[in-house]
């Protein structure tokens, strides 16, 4: 699609098109409407609208992270196969990208006799698996490179368990293990090349928007009360600190999808850690203060914000915390000169 062709909806209309009709309303439904809207053709990362990319991301965060978990890996899906230059996805279809790699449970991608390509192995942490249609899945070739394969999941070969999730945050998600043995899978890309091309980075930014998200709906509920509420010292301080760490947070985001379209072929890593980590800093901040600032009322009578509560902190893990930082730290120990001249 064309890169300036995505019209971001407004609040109120998202909130409309995945306003429940039901308690039965998961969601995949939720992904469903988005998909029918035209929503899922977000702009590519590095094509000159990386920012509108991530407002969408962040303002599904702020209505559902499950949903956003699973909106996110679908348009990353997408996003993959146009980078790579790979088939398009079949109409109608619902992607996920399973990439998790635990020690010792390799999914391996093997050629048969014929020419085809088989997948055998156990995935974890697929979210989505019990209703999407296709996934990309990192695994492993006979020489040990690492690979990605798409594979659809309607097949007999493919095992969707009940298994690997018993986290209460983000359970609405359901990311289960599947199981694969001998599923047909076709290549995508040369091996490597999911890894070493520029979107990897750039995806793996653009979920701190997600996380951006989630922490201004949290501190949204507070800046109501704030509104409504006989003036408290101690609420207005703690609204002061939430300020400063999410305009912070925002402007990185805005300075980070900015350099990314203006230099979309350069290495993002540090680019993407530096988000990643400020912005984790900050919704952690966010969900401290303002659960301390609103007290218990809204965790155990209002449902939207109880939810964010406790699928938020599920969700940053998916940051590696001080690990990420050590890799940022040399990164920029290897600079010739210190970076942050104003």
């Amino acid at each position: 699609m064309s890169t300036h062709a995505f019209s971001l909806p407004s609040d109120a209309a998202l909130a409309t098109l995945l306003q429940p009709q039901d308690s039965a309303f998961t969601p995949i439904d939720g992904l469903r409407r988005l998909h029918d809207a035209g929503l899922d053709q977000l702009p590519l990362p590095g094509h000159g609208a990386t920012l509108r990319r991530w407002q969408m991301l962040a303002a599904i965060a702020a209505i559902d992270l499950s949903l956003l978990k699973l909106y996110e890996s679908h348009t990353d899906a997408l996003a993959i196969l146009a980078e790579i230059d790979a088939p398009g996805a079949p109409a109608g279809s619902r992607w996920g990208v399973w990439c998790a790699e635990l020690p010792g449970a390799r999914v391996t991608l093997q050629q048969t006799a014929d020419g085809l390509h088989v997948l055998d192995g156990r995935k974890a942490w697929c979210s989505g698996a019990s209703d999407l249609s296709h996934a990309l899945i990192s695994c492993w070739n006979a020489e040990g490179q690492a690979c990605l394969a798409s594979v659809a999941l309607s097949q007999p070969g493919v095992h969707v368990t009940d298994e690997g999730w018993h986290a209460v945050g983000m359970a609405a998600c359901d990311s289960v293990d599947v199981s694969f043995s001998a599923a047909r899978a076709f290549p995508v890309g040369a091996p490597g090349a999911y890894l070493e091309r520029p979107g990897y980075w750039h995806g793996g930014a653009g979920i701190a928007a997600a996380w951006y998200g989630a922490a201004c709906a949290i501190a949204g509920h507070l800046h109501a009360r704030a509104q409504h509420a006989a003036p408290d010292p101690v609420r207005l301080a703690q609204l002061g600190q939430i300020d400063c760490a999410l305009r912070a947070a925002g402007a990185l985001l805005r300075e980070g999808a900015a350099e990314i379209d203006a230099h979309p072929q350069r290495d993002a890593m540090a680019l993407a850690l530096r988000l990643r980590l400020a912005v984790e800093d900050a919704a952690t901040l966010v969900l401290h203060l303002a659960t301390r600032a609103l007290g218990a009322g809204p965790l155990c009578r209002d449902a939207h914000f109880a939810r964010l509560a406790a699928d938020l902190p599920v969700f940053l893990r998916q940051s590696h915390a001080e690990r990420d930082q050590a890799v940022l730290g040399g990164i920029v120990a290897g600079a010739e000169e210190h970076p942050w001249t104003l």
